[in-house]
């Protein structure tokens, strides 16, 4: 028994979950967790709240909520960046999940008032907390994890974020509808954020990366300094460039599946739910998995091979789904092989995009200079929610060109397979870089 108990620890030791018993990872990834899940719950409760409780909004609600969280991370990630480097970057997460504290109690009086005015504007908030959080979560981890670490805490911290978003947009479109429902959110919000900010006057502190750095009131200007300063570095441009379309695919695949849920499967929200899911759950599998697949090591050799899986798997999934099925409950869906067909393409998927994402921002940490780390964060900020913006106005254009959901997947599909193509070359040029 006693040599059994041993054989687990060693097992559990090299496990990358192992890392979130720690000091070192552990409250940073449930920080972010809280966050990310606060960030989502608060935004489709509002937008549940306006539609099916004060009949406001509509489609143009749902935009404009998507465009509030969005825009900050544009306007004030180089910003962000510069203060990640120029203080200590424990400090900066307690005073950003400080500001979450407040948010999130005016989240709960604006839902008490059932004001979506009010509501909006404290999704900006969140939004310009969110966009400002970014990039120290990352830049700290190189100070908090050794090298060979450095995989599996990113992946961990996305399969947290993965999951998180997935759990606050279906708790808050379903707890908003209870009879208490106002109280119900706004009172989780708050406690989220409490839980949050405990977490994160836990994190270990290390001295600033840069103290000799200035902020800027030239907002534009440093955004120009920053993405320059990521393009000059090529492997850390390829890099960003390749995260830049893993959001890209990520955010296009999560706009359809609601409308392919509804309009070719014609079925009911449970039915979504379960989809989002095996989704969230795939992206986690997929995540941890990467640390040991690649044995510690901060390499991309796996990231054309998952680059080709998601086009392979989102093909099959969208041909699934609309072939001349309909899976109006759970119970249609685990009933029939193409429902079960539907959930391992889609779970594939999504633990291709763990694969794929995951050694790529390990890289970024691991080639970026102390000194510089988080605004190169910042940088792949910028572009992701450039990207995301572009690539949901693409699957717009195509819906309005009579596309239907299942079609701007096969897009996505073809349009991914240049980009594994593409991927070989951070291969061959990590490769190339690696001392003789």
């Amino acid at each position: 028994m006693r040599d059994f108990v041993r054989q687990c620890a060693r097992v559990m030791s090299r496990s990358p979950l192992a890392l979130l018993m720690t000091r070192r990872l552990g409250p940073l990834a449930v920080a972010q967790a809280c966050g990310a899940l606060n960030d989502n719950l608060v935004k489709n409760a509002i937008i549940v709240l306006a539609l099916f409780k004060l009949g406001i909004g509509g489609a143009g609600l749902s935009a404009a909520a998507g465009a509030l969280f969005i825009a900050p991370y544009v306007i004030l990630s180089a910003s962000a960046g510069i203060v990640a480097d120029r203080f200590a970057k424990a400090r900066v997460i307690a005073a950003y999940k400080a500001a979450e504290i407040v948010l999130m109690a005016s989240a709960a009086i604006a839902f008490h008032l059932g004001s979506v005015t009010a509501l909006l504007a404290v999704l900006l908030g969140l939004g310009i907390q969110a966009a400002l959080f970014g990039p120290v979560k990352y830049g700290v981890l190189p100070e908090l994890l050794d090298e060979h670490e450095l995989v599996a805490g990113n992946g961990l911290i996305e399969a947290a974020t993965f999951l998180s978003i997935v759990t606050g947009t279906v708790a808050g479109g379903g707890l908003i509808l209870l009879d208490r429902g106002v109280a119900v959110v706004g009172l989780l919000g708050v406690m989220l954020s409490v839980v949050g900010f405990a977490c994160a006057l836990r994190i270990p502190r290390y001295p600033p990366a840069d103290p000799s750095l200035r902020l800027s009131p030239n907002l534009p200007g440093e955004t120009w300094r920053v993405l320059r300063l990521a393009a000059a570095d090529a492997p850390i441009r390829r890099c960003i460039l390749a995260l830049s379309w893993f959001w890209t695919m990520g955010a296009t695949l999560l706009t359809e599946l609601p409308v392919l849920a509804r309009d070719t499967l014609h079925a009911e929200g449970t039915v979504l739910t379960l989809l989002l899911a095996v989704f969230a759950i795939g992206v986690g599998v997929g995540s941890i998995g990467c640390a040991r697949l690649l044995a510690g090591e901060v390499s991309p050799r796996l990231v054309p091979f998952a680059a080709l899986g998601i086009s392979v798997f989102c093909w099959d999934f969208a041909s699934a789904g609309g072939a001349s099925f309909d899976a109006a409950t759970v119970a249609t869906v685990l009933g029939s092989l193409k429902g079960w067909r539907m959930m391992i393409d889609l779970f594939l998927l999504a633990a291709c995009g763990g694969i794929f994402s995951v050694p790529l921002y390990a890289i970024i940490q691991d080639r970026s200079a102390a000194s510089e780390r988080s605004r190169m964060i910042a940088a792949n900020n910028i572009m992701n929610a450039l990207f995301m913006v572009a690539g949901a106005a693409a699957a717009a254009g195509l819906a309005a060109a009579g596309l239907d959901a299942p079609r701007v997947l096969h897009v996505a599909a073809v349009a991914n397979l240049a980009v594994a193509a593409w991927s070989l070359r951070l291969l061959v040029h990590h490769r190339r870089d690696l001392p003789a």
